[in-house]
């Protein structure tokens, strides 16, 4: 067995993860540092550039209030959250993520983030909540903000620690007192020791077993190497663990596992089971037995998510979304043939932007099978 060389860092405070979370917590902590004298560390176990849930990019902001336009107030946000998840959620800790949201957005735009814009200026929305953006390069954009915050207290090879594995909390009694782990690419093993410590590693992906098999087993849009270490490392130090019991199961589609919310929410797409069928409005008794949030709009995700289930236990699936109907219909709303026509060119293109922002291998799929979205479901 090789000899792993043992290095240890000390540091006041230590931050795990890399991914959105992480970026945010260094850009915050290296303005607070810079002006107390702190010293801040961020361990990641990927390349922050292309590490966390957004690695592949995002087609949408999916939280904006919109407060300074007086579209929405964090108290709207919150009734909403409520009604999603059933009146199971912790309303200080969803008002307190709304009312800090919007500057958090501007921060993104600032640094050089594209959103999309109206005639008159405005975000487009895909929904109540959501913005549109072209955010194949999220990721990349918010990783580079923090890489400059962190280089301003020195130097970053000192600070960023990349291609690390955290495996265990350093307990000193009942506190925490640092972290410890182990290189992915160099036969080394560290030590970290701290004063305080964030913990941003991510959810965990594949708690339940995807339908995807062979090679397409670990097909996911969610990454694969979100493992549950956010919730091992809190709970192994002692943390309070709250929300746990609100799992989030988005619905994905056969073969490309990813994210649909434009197609739902901004091309007014309707998802069927293989036969034409549309689950949403197949089982209203079950929406009834779960009243008052089954009978509200919009209807939460779980329940959504229910309905579709129902019919692939019924042997009814796959789960087809209908993309050429929204795609005709949005088109045909033009006001002539060759303002119809024109229109249908720009909702393929946004078709296709909206994979390659966010789910290339959905994209990739498509082209694999020859499938035209405006032609055809997939």
């Amino acid at each position: 067995m090789a000899n792993f060389e043992t290095v240890e860092v000390t540091t006041d405070l230590l931050i795990l993860g890399g991914g959105m979370a992480a970026c945010g917590a260094a850009v915050e902590a290296a303005y607070w540092a810079k002006k107390n004298g702190v010293k801040v560390v961020v361990v990641d176990k990927a390349a922050t550039d292309r590490s966390g849930a957004v690695a592949m990019g995002l087609s949408a902001i999916n939280e904006y209030i919109g407060i300074a336009e007086g579209d929405n107030t964090p108290d709207d946000y919150v009734d909403y959250v409520r009604q999603d998840l059933m009146g199971v959620c912790r309303e200080d800790l969803v008002y307190n993520i709304a009312r800090h949201v919007d500057s958090t957005v501007h921060l993104f735009e600032k640094w050089g983030l594209p959103i999309w814009k109206d005639e008159n200026g405005k975000y487009v929305h895909e929904g109540r909540w959501q913005i549109m953006i072209n955010g194949e390069s999220y990721k990349v954009i918010v990783a580079e903000a923090a890489k400059n915050a962190l280089k301003t207290l020195g130097n970053l090879d000192e600070i960023l620690y990349e291609r690390v594995f955290i495996v265990e909390p350093l307990m000193d009694g009942d506190r925490i007192a640092g972290a410890v782990g182990f290189s992915v690419r160099e036969e080394k093993f560290y030590v970290f020791k701290a004063k305080a410590v964030l913990v941003a590693m991510g959810g965990a992906v594949h708690v339940f077993r995807p339908r995807s098999t062979g090679e397409g087993l670990g097909r996911s849009w969610y990454p694969p190497f979100n493992t549950g270490s956010s919730a091992y490392f809190t709970i192994k130090a002692g943390a309070e663990m709250t929300c746990q019991e609100v799992r989030f199961i988005p619905v994905r589609f056969k073969d490309g596992y990813g994210p649909v919310g434009a197609w739902f929410l901004l091309f007014k797409s309707i998802a069927t089971n293989a036969f034409g069928g549309d689950y949403m409005v197949a089982y209203p008794e079950e929406l009834e037995k779960r009243a008052p949030y089954g009978t509200t709009k919009p209807i939460p995700a779980c329940l959504r998510n229910h309905l579709g289930m129902l019919d692939l236990f019924g042997g009814k699936g796959p789960i087809y979304m209908q993309t050429a109907d929204a795609i005709k219909r949005i088109a045909e709303s033009a006001p002539d043939e060759k303002a119809a026509k024109r229109k249908l060119k720009e909702l393929e293109a946004e078709a296709w932007e909206d994979f390659l922002d966010m789910t290339i291998t959905q994209s990739m799929l498509w082209a694999a099978t020859n499938v035209e979205p405006e032609k055809k479901p997939s």
